[in-house]
């Protein structure tokens, strides 16, 4: 299977492929992910979500390079989610993680697909405001 998302992740999370029992509670977690992932301003505007392992990155994030960090994003959340560390500094250690690549991932998006929070609504019609309805 061709860089697929459910195997990938379950590759990381160090479950065998052939493994099945844990899939529907794995790929809930990859859907919330993606949900996360979709308000960051990533993927698809209408949303992702896998149900099996034939979903690819490559639907998901295209053949972007700059977007590799979304899989080791992926991992981290679905782990932190499904099994989370015993300890509180490792824990803390991937919150940390999370944190920065959320960063980075918003730091890409701004760089590429920026829109003014604040755009000039007003037009010139002889003094008058006016605003878009």
């Amino acid at each position: 299977m061709a860089d697929s998302i459910l195997t990938g992740t379950k590759k990381a999370l160090g479950i065998d492929d052939s493994y099945e029992a844990f899939d529907p509670d794995i790929l809930m977690h990859i859907n919330t992910v993606f949900s996360t992932l979709n308000q960051l301003g990533l993927g698809p505007a209408d949303g992702f979500m896998i149900n099996d392992k034939n979903a690819t990155w490559d639907t998901f994030i295209g053949t972007d390079p700059r977007l590799n960090n979304v899989k080791t994003y992926m991992y981290l959340r679905v782990r932190m989610l499904f099994d989370p560390p015993s300890t509180s500094f490792a824990l803390d250690a991937m919150s940390k993680q999370v944190a920065e690549l959320e960063w980075r991932m918003n730091v890409y998006r701004e760089s590429t697909q920026w829109v003014d929070p604040d755009p000039d609504t007003t037009v010139d019609t002889g003094g008058e405001e006016w605003l878009p309805e």
